[in-house]
């Protein structure tokens, strides 16, 4: 046996038995499939975090192509105490990449099981694996000409329905809630054992991806944003294609416009008059994905001036917010709901409409009326390009759909960001009651201070918005306890309770949403 004589190895585990294990994934996987060298790990362990690369670094990447695999990588790491880090399609870019939480853990990449199972055009019903991609299913799609469409995060196309959906991810359609469209989960317990959810649990059930709730406690929710298994397969519902799709902008020219434009929104909203989830963005989230960089404005060190800020939305015809609608439907439909929107903005008195017809094909406009009319791209991306530097971390907290929330927050991110010399870059995304306040705090890795000034701003937006009652809904992996401990010490207790019961030696991702046998104290 060949000594891997790695530089990283999982917490508490030997050389000697690690390289045991890594034979024994080699006879399970095939050599191609395990991954140890530093240029084959390299992949998983980019990080966008203001951290040291090394702090996450996995020990071995493994790469599996059936359930049955699945089931063997679980028990060699049983048999040895390693923990895995699941990933499926993407990198989770924003919320800490695909680097395990723990420095050492192995990663268990599911990309190759990429086999759309079943679609069912009649249902609108699909079942996939988790590394088909949204680009892929897509294709498929279109292909078979097939009458159905998919919603899906931003940037869409590498990224997987599987893999968004367990991190409860949000699109742009009017399913663009993911986690209430899934039905059906199939996963590879702690202990070897494959679990249906819902109706998959009845032999020869035709109603697996249709009825979401089987018999007795519905326990799918149970699996998202937790570590107590591996999904392998996912139902989930697509929506008919509608013969009429009308993407269109709202800008409205002033910051202090927030709180208007969501008492604008909301109601239609409510009453499904506009039925997509709705995003409202502000100016440097556009002007960023529309190849923007703060270099074309400035040098100069700290947050972006409101001067240059007026300047870049009046060059490049953006609004201060920019509001992103569609509606949905039949010729007829679309008119009548048109009319109702057209209506009541003219009542607000302040907005300007704008349509396919005058901007169409000019960004950022186009991303985003692909994205609200099911077609994937890679756009978003540009984000990363506002500052430069390769720092990333998405500050997601949930507000009311209320202006005066929206208000709030908007402000009081504003403010800290700009106390740590970093810019508001940041959207709102209307589900029917809710909002999901999306912020990336953007800053230069390769400059030391800007790193140290980007984590001191996360953890006082943490710690600031928790003292208002707003908490995030998802967290990259270098904040993940801190924000587990802000949603009570009973919910902790029962995540490790469940934790303890399915995977009592602590072998699936351990850390994943603060759930950790080995960390919690409580």
């Amino acid at each position: 046996m060949t000594t891997q004589n790695n530089k990283v190895l999982p917490k508490g585990i030997t050389q000697a038995d690690f390289d045991k294990a890594i034979s024994e994934f080699r006879s399970l996987l095939g050599n191609d499939n395990v991954l140890t060298e530093e240029a084959q790990l390299k992949p998983y362990n980019k990080i966008m975090m203001p951290v040291e690369d090394a702090a996450h670094a996995p020990s071995a990447a493994v790469t599996a192509t059936t359930v049955e695999q699945v089931q063997g990588v679980v028990a060699i790491c049983n048999k040895y105490k390693i923990p895995v880090w699941t990933i499926s399609t993407g990198r989770n870019f924003g919320y800490g990449s695909a680097a395990p939480h723990h420095r050492g853990q192995i990663i268990l990449d599911l990309q190759k099981m990429n086999k759309i199972l079943h679609v069912d055009a009649d249902l609108g019903t699909a079942l996939v694996e988790p590394g088909v991609t949204y680009q892929q299913l897509y294709d498929y799609l279109e292909d078979n000409n097939i009458p159905l469409m998919l919603s899906f995060s931003a940037p869409s196309a590498i990224a997987g329905p599987l893999g968004n959906t367990m991190d409860r991810g949000v699109g742009y359609t009017p399913y663009g809630e993911h986690f209430m469209m899934q039905c059906g989960m199939e996963l590879v317990l702690a202990n070897g054992e494959v679990y249906r959810t819902g109706m998959g649990g009845v032999e020869g059930d035709k109603a697996w991806q249709v009825f979401k709730w089987g018999y007795g406690p519905t326990l799918d929710g149970m699996f998202t944003q937790a570590n107590y298994g591996i999904c392998t397969k996912m139902g989930f519902w697509l929506m008919p294609k509608p013969p009429v799709i009308k993407p269109f902008e709202i800008q409205f020219d002033e910051d202090s416009d927030i709180s208007e434009i969501v008492e604008f929104i909301r109601p239609l909203r409510l009453a499904q008059i506009i039925p997509n989830s709705v995003v409202i963005a502000g100016v440097l989230w556009e002007a960023s994905t529309a190849g923007v960089r703060r270099s074309d404005y400035t040098t100069e060190p700290g947050a972006t001036s409101e001067a240059i800020l007026k300047q870049i939305q009046q060059e490049h015809k953006l609004g201060a917010w920019n509001v992103y609608c569609a509606l949905y439907g039949t010729k007829e439909q679309v008119e009548v709901n048109w009319n109702i929107v057209t209506g009541a903005l003219k009542q607000l008195g302040k907005g300007r409409i704008l349509t396919e017809e005058d901007v169409g094909g000019t960004e950022p406009f186009n991303y985003r009326a692909q994205l609200m009319s099911g077609i994937p791209n890679l756009r978003e991306f540009g984000l990363y390009n506002w500052r430069g530097g390769g720092g990333s971390m998405w500050f997601a907290p949930v507000s009311q759909a209320k202006g005066s929330e929206c208000d709030k927050q908007k402000k009081l991110a504003t403010k800290i960001l700009n106390k740590h010399g970093l810019d508001y870059v940041g959207e709102f995304i209307v589900g029917w009651r809710d909002m999901h306040h999306v912020i990336d705090v953007l800053y230069d890795r390769t400059d030391p201070d800007e790193v140290k000034r980007a984590d001191a701003c996360f953890n006082e937006l943490l710690d600031e918005f928790e003292k208002e009652g707003y908490a995030v809904y998802r967290v990259n992996t270098r904040f993940m306890e801190r924000v587990a401990d802000s949603y009570g010490p009973v919910k902790r207790r029962l995540e490790h309770t469940l934790k303890r019961a399915l995977d009592p030696n602590n072998i699936l991702a351990p850390g994943k949403s603060g759930i950790d046998l080995d960390t919690f104290k409580g």
